[in-house]
């Protein structure tokens, strides 16, 4: 593998950043990390730096890259932007994503790992959410495995729409758990194939939560339904349709056919 400076210097500041915190890392199932060839990562999305959690994981485990799929305005500036693209991460265009996803098919066959987080979006209700074909599709067409990772206590380091205090996140424990790989067949139904793989994320998601160290009680970073004070599935959608109406409002309002500022003359 060729040396990258700009990831091994992300990955060293990274980690760097967990030991000035103090995470308690603990994983299971490294050995699912394949050590040569193409595959889909999986990854739930409780929040904002599972990449680096798993980014760091992997680098620890054997040495191997990931390039994940992000949103195009990630790559935009500095020095965000540059460190994304220094690191080869791959832009995507939600209004055109084929680009990407071709980048994605042929970054796979060189025998490249790529991280997906098939939720498209992070879930505050800490459940794992109804999930994207993107990541069965990508594995099946490039022929690579499709491997779940489930990422718990990552979400109390930075988390969505929540300011916790910078004290709160010293000595946080970060379990991940990585499954077997889930197989894929060219004639398999990639919205059913989704599905299984949304069941066994959230399987391993309950089981890092079972084995969790700290009391979530009345706790914003654990599910309603484990005695938590995050929102509901129910409750967290209805929360999303308030915001995107709210947004929608403020947009400035355009008439049909008339530029902006321009009068009518009838």
């Amino acid at each position: 593998m060729a040396v990258e400076p700009v990831y091994v210097g992300a990955v060293a500041a990274g980690r760097a950043m967990f030991g000035m915190l103090r995470v308690r890392r603990e994983v299971r199932g490294a050995e699912n990390l394949p050590d040569t060839g193409g595959a889909v990562l999986a990854i739930t999305h409780f929040g904002y730096l599972e990449f680096a959690i798993v980014e760091w994981v992997t680098y620890l485990h054997n040495r191997r890259h990931i390039r994940f799929m992000a949103k195009k305005a990630a790559f935009k500036g500095w020095p965000l932007g540059a460190l994304m693209r220094g690191m080869k991460h791959i832009p995507v265009d939600r209004a055109a994503g084929a680009g990407a996803f071709d980048e994605a098919i042929a970054a796979l066959k060189r025998g490249e790992l790529i991280g997906v987080f098939p939720e498209g979006t992070v879930s505050r209700a800490f459940q794992v959410r109804p999930l994207k074909t993107g990541a069965v599709r990508l594995a099946q067409k490039a022929r690579v495995p499709l491997i779940p990772i489930a990422v718990w206590g990552g979400q109390r380091l930075l988390a969505k729409q929540v300011k916790s205090r910078l004290r709160d996140r010293f000595g946080v424990p970060v379990h991940v758990s990585i499954g077997e790989p889930i197989p894929v067949a060219v004639s398999d139904d990639a919205r059913a194939v989704s599905e299984r793989l949304q069941l066994e994320l959230q399987r391993l998601t309950h089981e890092l939560q079972a084995g969790y160290p700290d009391d979530g009680a009345g706790a914003w970073w654990q599910p309603a339904g484990s005695g938590g004070a995050a929102p509901t599935p129910s409750e967290e959608l209805e929360q999303d349709a308030v915001r995107a109406a709210a947004k929608t409002a403020r947009k400035p309002a355009r008439k049909r056919g008339r530029k902006p500022g321009r009068k009518s003359s009838g």
